[in-house]
């Protein structure tokens, strides 16, 4: 009898440990991963699987020449902390390449980078 108890105590202390070490990865975001956009988003929003420490967490916007076309610091949403989002400038057609870095509430840093595309 003890041991289908120890059986089973395992895997319970496996998940427990894989859960205890969740970090925020990227869920979605708008302009999607890889889009094309009719026309230009005054924005970016990315939305994580875990709370983010607003002070740690960034998005920068950047042309297909290397130049930042956000508007500066990015704000976590008050009402939805697992959701980060940066201004634009008014962009022209063209390819766009979002790179992020979050700290979860968790104190786990994770980053990334994908490109949309603004017309036709």
């Amino acid at each position: 009898m003890r041991h289908i108890f120890m059986i089973a105590l395992v895997p319970a202390l496996v998940a427990g440990a894989t859960s205890a070490h969740a970090h925020a990865t990227l869920a979605t975001a708008s302009p999607a991963v890889g889009s094309a956009v009719p026309t230009a988003p005054r924005a970016v929003s990315l939305s994580f699987t875990e709370k983010l420490e607003p002070a740690f967490s960034t998005i920068q916007v950047l042309n297909s020449a290397g130049a930042r076309v956000d508007q500066g610091k990015a704000q976590v949403d008050r009402a939805n902390p697992t959701v980060l989002k940066v201004g634009l400038t008014p962009l022209p057609p063209g390819t766009y390449k979002v790179q992020w870095r979050v700290l979860s509430v968790d104190t786990h840093t994770t980053e990334g980078s994908f490109s949309f595309r603004v017309g036709q």
